[in-house]
């Protein structure tokens, strides 16, 4: 397991045992969007700002390499959907992680909607995966969404805590899940799950109420974030992504990081 710890290391900060991932997942789900159309400027700018990690498709090693810059770690996503598909929620797999390997990867990704339609399929996918990450050292990534018929609140602390503890039960080292809106009942899920969890982001909105979900999320006990939308959309990505690691990293107040964009609370 030494090589998953050293993997690990690429993507969490050493010091303070928290991440700040940029997924850029987005050009499968929902094609060239903006802030993902050119891959080199936007993982430029998101390892400026501090990001510890981005996470993609093997089409972010294919096109966003860079051969300069600040260092920043690298993990592919295995699981793919389009909005345009009869069902967005299931999510199938694409790459393997032998192949994530043999692409310079520190760590892979898999999506898993718990209440989906597909949810039996996609749970053995996480787990046949997570086997193989421990086999290979290879960090694992469990995306966990309450979505499906049978789910009443995509948000409510009791979905998202079963979600994100099926991901601990089946192997995952890391946890990404939405947040249930305050700090009491998102300490339910970490509290629950055996490894980091880290926050999902969403549609791009408020620089201030994204600073202060995340100041809520690290008093809850989070690892750190991953939010794609709200950063490489934002006009200046890598001042924003500064922002936020100061409140993961340096547990900065939200509105002492929201001095860097010069934005205050709203009213």
């Amino acid at each position: 397991m030494r090589g998953k710890q050293i993997r690990l290391e690429r993507i969490m900060n050493r010091d303070t045992g928290a991440t700040v991932i940029v997924p850029m997942d987005h050009g499968v789900s929902s094609g060239p969007i903006a802030g993902v159309i050119d891959l080199d400027e936007s993982v430029n700018l998101v390892a400026q700002g501090g990001a510890n990690a981005v996470l993609g498709h093997i089409g972010l090693a294919l096109h966003g390499h860079r051969k300069g810059g600040p260092d920043i770690g690298l993990i592919l996503h295995l699981s793919a959907s389009t909005d345009m598909g009869p069902d967005p929620n299931n999510k199938v797999i694409v790459n393997t992680v032998t192949n994530a390997l043999k692409m310079g990867a520190d760590g892979v990704s898999v999506h898993c909607n718990i209440g989906a339609e597909s949810e039996a399929r996609m749970l053995e996918d996480l787990g046949r995966i997570a086997v193989e990450c421990m086999e290979w050292g290879m960090p694992l990534l469990a995306m966990m969404y309450p979505r499906g018929p049978n789910v009443l609140n995509e948000k409510g602390v009791n979905e998202v805590k079963h979600a994100a503890r099926v991901a601990s039960e089946l192997g995952a080292d890391i946890v990404k899940t939405p947040y249930t809106g305050d700090p009491d009942s998102f300490r339910e899920v970490t509290a629950g799950c055996h490894v980091p969890v880290v926050v999902a982001g969403g549609a791009r909105g408020d620089d201030f109420a994204t600073l202060q979900m995340i100041e809520g999320a690290m008093e809850s006990g989070a690892a750190g974030i991953s939010i794609g939308r709200n950063a490489f959309q934002h006009p200046h990505p890598d001042l924003f992504v500064r922002a936020m690691a100061q409140v993961v990293h340096e547990h900065r107040s939200a509105e002492e990081a929201a001095e860097i964009l010069g934005v205050r609370k709203v009213a």
